[in-house]
């Protein structure tokens, strides 16, 4: 791996993207121009953490949602370690269905 725009290693700001859910992602998305590798990471980050902030949120108004709403945070978390960590062993992991829509921002098959 190489370095990036912002002078980090490659691994270690794709693993950054996802720090803050979708605040980090969108940042360094705007921010790196060279590594594909981190944009995709960076938009993955973006795509899924808004999508599933804003359906948890939307759930709670929905009788019931409470529960469905908890589940979706405890994906949201599982998704939050997995991309943290796929993102710094230098994998192209993607989400199912999250993957494709960021791969896609940026035109790439993967």
């Amino acid at each position: 791996m190489s370095q990036t725009s912002l002078g980090l290693e490659e691994r270690t700001e794709a693993a950054l993207s996802y720090l803050l859910f979708f605040f980090s992602g969108l940042i360094i998305f705007l921010l790196e121009e060279k590594s594909l590798y981190v944009r995709f990471h960076a938009a993955q980050s973006t795509v899924t953490f808004t999508s599933l902030i804003v359906l948890s949120r939307i759930v709670l108004f929905i009788r019931g949602g409470f529960v469905l709403s908890c589940f979706i945070e405890l994906l949201l978390l599982i998704l939050w370690i997995i991309g943290i960590i796929k993102a710094y062993q230098g994998e192209w992991y993607k989400f199912p269905l999250f993957g494709d829509i960021a791969a896609s921002i940026l035109n790439l098959r993967i």
